[in-house]
């Protein structure tokens, strides 16, 4: 055991009178240490509950024979954050939440590991902890918002954020904001959609490292409770067994996750955390792969805010195994994996049922033949730029429309809500990327307030930036490279013609070689925005959202 570096032997005799300090007991001791990963916090609405998450898997865990240890992790809550400088700490998150738990998990020589996270950075930035460690590892998260009911319908964080936009162009009034901000978010959990703490949770079912039910069983549900039980029982199944991250997330395992991104619509954000959580694992990831597998993987889910479904329908429709089992039909995943379970893919989908059609369609009548997300190229993006194409209403699928430059959020959002912005424009929001940022910030207020003001199905935008899972339309982001770096998204011009074309994975700019070269001759970097501090530092170690914004020694 790895905890016998602290627990056995003369030599670690000073380290046993410090978990005597502890009030530990010979017993415990003489058991596996499990180091259980907490990302409780009081600020973040999807990490309330999981006081209560952590409580049930120490259950488990000495239930089944090990001696359960919490550490924190941070979290930051990405709506709280968002519009304003707290946004440029959400992302960057993930590289302080992987890095502490390393240093946690090694220091003190934990035999296995439960991760226990939900919201956007904590998911990704954990299963990269475990791909990183490499010990035996399983998570269960603290589960979904049950969406909240206005005037007889469904709804939820963004809808509440368009709701602003709607007011900023009288359609709504005060009291209906009101109504909107008391009723949208009625529970704990992450937010009710499929955005991006939602679809990382269900993608970590996908690659094997959570249990069925993980992404999809709502937060205030006992059965949650029950979950994570069994998350503290099958990690010492896995230390028993060694069946380690790196055994379950493998090249076939991500090809998974991504054939289920494609089928659930999942957020563009995906795009960024599945390459960096490859990286980890040893596993270099090409997000251009991601086209290949749209291509033969239909898109079988519209949850918010691509449709009017949610969270909690697809829990109930029989969750991520029941469409698991529908991409079966075509042979479209690796059913021979090992995962956290202790079972290969296959045996875990067995006895997985569609119960509700209208949620989770059958690969004979899927919403689209191609998958929910689109890698886009160009000369506007020469390495990348992603879209949500299930979320793209069908006249968007192709535009072209003057560009409406801005160098930052605020200023773009400035401009929408003033009216400045029209029919067929292309709102081009730059120098937001990881570098320019820094921090790649989420465009959520200004894609909210497109579709607030009525603008959603003839107003695209495009920025080196990215996108909350709660944005909807023609919202393209991650263009790589970036503007800080000089990339072509630095040398759009005001007018200049920006050509869209989804279905052909195309974002063009129309303009000569010539003058873009004539552009680029003249462009000059900017002063950094930030010169001190994490985001400095991490401004210097960033790669491009292309490879999943991972930090790299230069």
């Amino acid at each position: 055991m790895r905890s016998d570096s602290v627990t056995k032997g003369m030599q670690q005799a000073p380290h046993r009178s410090l978990f005597n300090a502890l009030g530990m007991t010979e017993e415990e001791l003489n058991r596996p240490l499990v180091g259980i990963v907490s990302s409780y916090n009081e600020i973040v609405p999807g990490h309330m509950n999981l006081d209560k998450i952590v409580a049930a898997v120490k259950q488990g865990v000495a239930m089944a024979g090990g001696t359960p240890i919490v550490f924190p992790a941070i979290a930051v809550c990405d709506g709280i954050a968002m519009g304003h400088i707290g946004m440029k700490y959400s992302l960057v998150t993930r590289d302080l939440i992987c890095d502490s738990t390393e240093c946690m998990a090694l220091a003190h020589a934990f035999d296995a590991l439960v991760m226990v996270p939900n919201c956007d950075k904590n998911v990704p930035g954990l299963l990269m902890a475990a791909a990183r460690l490499n010990i035996p590892t399983v998570f269960v998260s603290g589960g979904p918002m049950l969406a909240g009911h206005i005037k007889g319908k469904k709804r939820s964080l963004s809808s509440m954020f368009e709701a602003v936009g709607s007011y900023s162009a009288g359609t709504m009034t005060e009291d209906d904001v009101r109504e909107f901000e008391n009723k949208v978010c009625p529970t704990c959990g992450s937010c009710s959609g499929m955005y991006t703490a939602n679809s990382m949770n269900c993608l970590t079912e996908a690659i094997g490292m959570g249990l069925g039910g993980n992404g999809t069983i709502p937060a205030v549900y006992s059965e949650r409770i029950k979950l994570a039980k069994h998350a503290g029982m099958k990690v010492m199944e896995l230390l028993e067994k060694n069946i380690r991250p790196r055994d379950i997330m493998n090249e076939k395992a991500f090809m998974n996750a991504l054939t289920v991104d494609m089928a659930l619509g999942c957020s563009t954000n995906t795009m960024l955390h599945i390459p960096a959580i490859a990286h980890e694992a040893g596993v270099e990831l090409n997000v251009d792969i991601a086209n290949e597998i749209s291509k033969k993987t239909p898109n079988l889910c519209h949850l918010a805010p691509a449709g009017p479904t949610y969270m909690e329908d697809l829990n109930e429709a029989g969750g991520v195994y029941a469409v698991m089992k529908e991409l079966t039909k075509k042979n479209l995943l690796y059913t021979d994996l090992i995962t956290a379970t202790g079972k290969t893919v296959g045996e875990n989908i067995e006895n997985a049922v569609n119960r509700n059609p209208e949620v989770i369609r059958p690969l004979e009548n899927p919403y689209s033949e191609t998958g929910g997300l689109a890698i886009l190229k160009g000369n506007l993006a020469p390495d990348s730029g992603v879209v949500k194409r299930s979320a793209v209403v069908p006249e968007m699928m192709k535009h072209q429309g003057p560009a409406r430059v801005f160098d930052c959020e605020e200023d773009a959002i400035a401009a929408i809500k003033g009216g400045k912005i029209v029919a067929g424009d292309v709102v081009v929001i730059r120098y937001e990327g990881p570098k320019g940022g820094p921090g790649m910030r989420e465009m959520l207020n200004p894609t909210s307030a497109i579709a607030g003001m009525g603008l959603g199905s003839s107003v695209a935008l495009i920025t080196d930036g990215r996108f909350s899972g709660a944005s909807r339309g023609a919202s393209i982001g991650h263009v790589s490279p970036e503007a800080a770096v000089g990339g072509p998204i630095a040398l759009v011009e005001e007018g200049d013609i920006i050509s869209i074309d989804i279905d052909n994975c195309r974002l063009d700019v129309l303009i000569s070689e010539e003058e873009m070269e004539k552009r680029r001759a003249k462009w000059q970097p900017r002063e950094p925005k930030v010169t001190t501090g994490y985001l400095a530092r991490y401004a210097k170690l960033v790669t491009s959202g292309n490879r999943g914004a991972i930090l790299e020694m230069k």
